[in-house]
Order: structure tokens, then sequence, then C-alpha cells
């Protein structure tokens, strides 16, 4: 159990006089949320990269959509950021790919906490430097934090704990939390993406005063090994190394960012992205369409081994992936009707029909990894889930979760027929074939999708939806339009996709939490507004020890399912992925880089000579 109040904050004020009367600091090379950290601190690079890996050549690769931003301060609530932007910066650590949630310095050489994770404190590297030669500071880093909390909703949820940051010598930037017991806040500000404060306060080219508030092309100062050389606004974007960076030498950047520069070519969907990587026009191609992948890649340079296919596992990450209902309009406001489109759900036909049977059903807010709930409640999790009893749905404690399984008209009809009872139930009926709610309203739902892709499972799921009365639009709309309305929550149902680390934390309140739900730009796409979620997280995020994690992560999981915010669609535990056959890499990848593209890879002349002979 986390202290009183009252001993909290004692605890916190003796922590800070300590540090503050210069007692002796444990410095870390190194942070985990999982116990020891592998790497010590003498280490000389990671296990998983070539020390000698050549250096050169260009990397192309495909984005799909556009961009007409480069600040990464506003990329939540304004303009579409361009991926680049985020090479250019760096973080105070960087995380190790062969470790679970562990990371180690970048900019920071150090960093100090005590036992109470009420504060930590990071130690610059001396030699750390912006582009331009002026060396990274305190101040940079407190500046980053305090616009990226002002300006962003994400970081301002990420960050909610972070209630001070203060120069506390040359090199040095103190954290104070707003209690003690969090133990993820330490590690999590680690992450913090460090702006140039001088460049953000300075003018431009023409003189004009910078606006962190507002959207920009102008190529942004960063510290990183990359910067922007040249782009077309919306079109493509070319990145240059940088000769002289300042930490080519550091373990964690040895043997990579191998490349002279890196290209993002845009495409507007998917298909016509895949025509342009078949011209060679880009060297990589990620796959997210099963039917893609399993029709699409039959053409000549498959065939004679000059571009090469192949699926990397997925064991960093667990997600949720569904149709999500906006809880903002009242009609979806009863958790029967809810349920009931889940009922009208045929996943095993649409699977068959349009993925080739390579998915299987989600059931779990944290698919693919220990964190998803199974079984019934019992133990600890038990324990958490009896704090919050009155204001869970009873199915938690005595009925295990599943998803409506279809697949033949028997049990298609069967689950409609449940559909049509839960519909009745919650006082709906049905009145000239229309399906409408106690007042006489008919039930009529957009679906919001931005791809070919969406707008096919939509379209596929639309006629069972239509066969319980539901008046049914499917709309797809451009980049620009989809990203606005996805801001402003102005859309009735989406396919949304949430990404889970093996480690969950302070993001889940940006995810399910109340706060958020209010919130333009934030990942609570669904609004939840839910007393008992948001003590979960609270146990979540405080959680003293991983078997209190994982408990606490499963009681939210079964909460969040039995309240059917969404109807859950399908996973795949691979990356899919095409390459021109002109780079080389280090073998064996590490367990959790998935592909490790562009990275932990190289421009290999000899197999690029022979793709172009063929």
């Amino acid at each position: 159990m986390a202290p009183a109040l009252g001993v909290a904050a004692n605890l916190s004020s003796i922590a800070a006089a300590q540090a503050q009367a210069g007692e002796q600091l444990v410095w870390r090379h190194g942070l985990s949320l999982f116990g020891e950290v592998k790497y010590p601190a003498d280490f000389k690079r990671f296990d998983y990269v070539n020390p000698d890996a050549p250096e050169g050549g260009a990397a192309r690769m495909i984005s799909i959509g556009t961009f007409d931003n480069f600040n990464i301060v506003v990329m939540y609530v304004k303009g579409n950021i361009a991926p680049a932007a985020m090479l250019v910066y760096e973080t105070l650590m960087t995380r190790s790919q062969d470790e679970v949630s562990t990371e180690y310095g970048l900019l920071a050489e150090a960093a100090a906490y005590p036992d109470d994770y009420s504060w930590v404190i990071y130690r610059l590297r001396k030699e750390a430097r912006w582009q331009d030669g002026k060396p990274v500071t305190p101040e940079d880093v407190i500046f980053s934090l305090d616009v990226l909390k002002k300006n962003s909703p994400h970081y301002s949820s990420y960050y909610r704990h972070v209630v001070k940051a203060e120069k506390t010598g040359d090199l040095e930037i103190k954290f104070t939390f707003d209690g003690p017991g969090n133990r993820e806040l330490p590690h999590i500000v680690g992450e913090l993406l460090v702006l140039p404060k001088h460049w953000w306060e300075g003018t431009d080219a023409q003189g004009r005063k910078r606006d962190v508030t507002a959207t920009t092309l102008e190529p942004p100062l960063g510290s990183s090994p990359y910067r922007i050389k040249e782009f077309v606004p919306g079109r493509s974007i070319k990145v240059e190394r940088v000769k002289d960076y300042w930490g080519a030498g550091l373990p964690v950047q040895i043997g990579q960012n191998n490349f002279d520069e890196l290209q993002f070519e845009f495409f507007r969907d998917n298909i016509v992205a895949l025509e342009a990587f078949k011209a060679d026009q880009a060297d990589w191609i990620s796959e997210n369409s099963a039917k893609q992948w399993a029709t699409a890649y039959d053409f000549p340079a498959v065939t004679d081994k000059r571009v090469v296919k192949e699926e990397f596992p997925i064991s960093d990450s667990g997600r949720m992936q569904g149709f999500a209902f906006n809880l903002r309009r009242p009609q979806f406001q009863d958790p029967r009707l809810r349920r009931a489109f889940n009922y009208a759900y045929d996943f095993e036909e649409m699977n068959k029909q349009l993925f080739y049977g390579q998915y299987k059903r989600i059931n779990s807010y944290f698919e693919g990894t220990d964190l998803a709930c199974s079984g019934l409640p019992q133990g600890l999790e038990l324990q958490i889930l009896d704090s919050v009893r009155d204001k869970v749905p009873p199915e938690v404690f005595t009925t295990v979760y599943q998803n409506p399984v279809g697949g033949n008209s028997e049990n298609v009809r069967g689950n409609l027929r449940e559909a049509t009872k839960l519909l009745k139930d919650a006082g709906f009926e049905i009145k000239d074939r229309k399906l409408v709610d106690s007042a006489g309203k008919p039930v009529a739902v957009e679906m919001l999708v931005q791809d070919p892709s969406s707008e096919r499972m939509a379209l596929f799921y639309k006629p069972s939806l239509e066969r319980l009365g539901v008046t049914v639009t499917v709309r797809q709309v451009d980049n620009v339009q989809y990203e606005n309305r996805m801001r402003t929550f102005d859309y009735d149902m989406i396919t949304d996709l949430w990404g889970q680390s093996l480690s969950p934390g302070n993001e889940q309140r940006d995810f399910w939490g109340s706060k958020a739900a209010d919130e333009p730009g934030s990942k609570n796409s669904i609004g939840i507004k839910n007393p008992a979620i948001d003590a979960l997280i609270e146990k979540i995020i405080f959680a003293k020890d991983r078997a209190t994690l994982e408990a606490a992560t499963h009681a939210l999981d079964r909460v969040l399912l039995w309240n059917f915010y969404v109807v859950p669609q399908f996973t795949y535990s691979f990356a899919r992925s095409a390459r021109w056959d002109r780079f080389s890499h280090f073998e064996p990848f590490p367990k959790y880089s998935r592909s490790g593209w562009p990275s932990l890879w190289w421009y290999d002349a000899d197999k690029a000579a022979k793709v172009k002979r063929s």
C-alpha cells in the first residue's frame, strides 16, 4: 500500500532536503522497470549492432497521407506532422531493443532518484550539441517540458505528475513529482524530446519570430544524427546525415544510423504506394493489408529474388483494434446496444472473404501480451476489482469475456437473435423496418474511414447492422479531413488502434481516462468517463511491483471489455514488409526491434550491384 499522505509528504521533503544538502546521489547510466539493466556502465555498444557497418547510401521509404507541419509540439492538435520531423530530435535516454522497458543515456549521461520515486535528476552530457554547435542545456530541457505540457494533450496527460523542473547544476535538471510511489516517472522523463530553446525563441530567415504554438514548414534545428535537407510540401522529404554529429561515438549509437540519406515519399494509400514500390521508387514497404500480402506480391522482382518479402515477429507490444463507438453521441450510451453491434459482426466470414484467413480475433485490450486477462479474476486481481465492484458490470466477476463466433448461417442467425433481444431489453424497437429508440428516433450511424482498406471492412460490416434495422453510412474522407474530425471527436464510429507497451502506465490516462475525454486530440477517441476505469488506471500507475502491475492491468482489461466500448477486430503477430535487396543487417535481430528498419540496417553495395544488373 502507498504511505499515508502526511508520511508521503514527509518522505518527499526529506529526500529533497538530502539531495539539496549534497548527500551522495546514486547515479544510474541506465533505467529499467524490470529490475537490473543488462549493460554495465562501461559498455561499448549494444549486442545487436554491427560496429563495423559501412556508412553511406540512401534508404527510400513510404509514408501514407500527407504533411504540412514540422513542429512536433502541436502535432496532436494542428496540422499533419511529417515523420521526418521526429528524426531530428533526441531524448534524454534511448531504448534498448533487447530488453523490456529499459533505456540508457543519450543526451543525458546519468539519472538519480530516491527510493520513493518522488523526483529525478538528469545530468546532461557536456559534449551534447545542437546542429548549430551550441550546447544542449538544462534550460532547453525545462523549456521542452513546459511547451509540450502546455500545448499537447498527449504530453499534458503523460507528464501530468511532473509538477516542477528546475536547474540544479550546470548540467543538471531536477524534475519534482506531485507525490511519491510512481515508479514509472523517472523512466518516462527520460523519454522527453528535447527542443532548442534559443532556436524557438529566435527568428527565422525572414526575421519573423518563431511561434512554438503554430504549425511550420521551416526545417527545425535538432541534435540528432539527421537533419532535414530538402522537401516538397505534402509529397516528399529527404534527411541527411550530420557529418559532425556530436554523439557518433556513444555506445547507444555505435553501429546505427548508417545511411547518408533517408527519403520519405508520400502516397495517398497503400495501393498506390505498392505500385510505386514495384516500380522501384521506394526501397521498403510495410504491408498492412492481408489481401495485398496474399495476392499483390507476385511481380517479377519477387520471383527472381530482387525483392525480399519478410515477416518480423511483434514481441514489443500488444494492441486493441476495433470499431470504436463515440460515447459523446447519446445513442451509444446504453452498453446493450454496443454489445448488440458486436453480435452483428461476423469476424470469421470477414476473415475468410477479405483477409484469406490470416487474422485472429482480438479478445483483449492488451492482445498479444501477458497483460491480457484470462479466466475469472482471482487473487490480487480480484482484490483490486473488489475495490470498484459497485461501479463495474457484474459479469466482470462471473463470466469469462468471449466475442461472439460467426462463420456459418446457424451462428449468424443465433447472434442476430441475441442482438435483437439486447436491443429490445434496452428499449429499442423496429418501426417501418428501422431500429428506433424509446423516443421514436431512428438509430443512424456514420462510419468514418480514411483509406480503402478500412472502407472495405466497414462495407462488409454494414449489411449485418442493417439487418438489425440500423441505418449505416460509410464515409471515406481525405487525410486532412480525417485528422481534423478525429481531433474534434466529430464522428459516430471509427476504426481505431491503441498500441500497448509491455509496461503500461501514465499513457492509460490518455487512452481511457475521464479527463482525456474532453481534451481535443487525446487518444480517448471513445469518450470514456468511468470512475472505475479511472481508479484502475491509478492502480496501474502506482503499482509497486510487477505482480501488482499485471493484476491491475488484467482488472482494467476486464472492465474495458465488459463495457463494450468497441467491437474488437483482429490482429496479426507479425509485421509484414518487402524490400529491394540492397541492404544488410546484423544477426540475430534483438527481440523487441521488429524489423529494426532503418536504424539497424546498412546499404550493401555488393547486393545493390546485383539487383541493378538483374
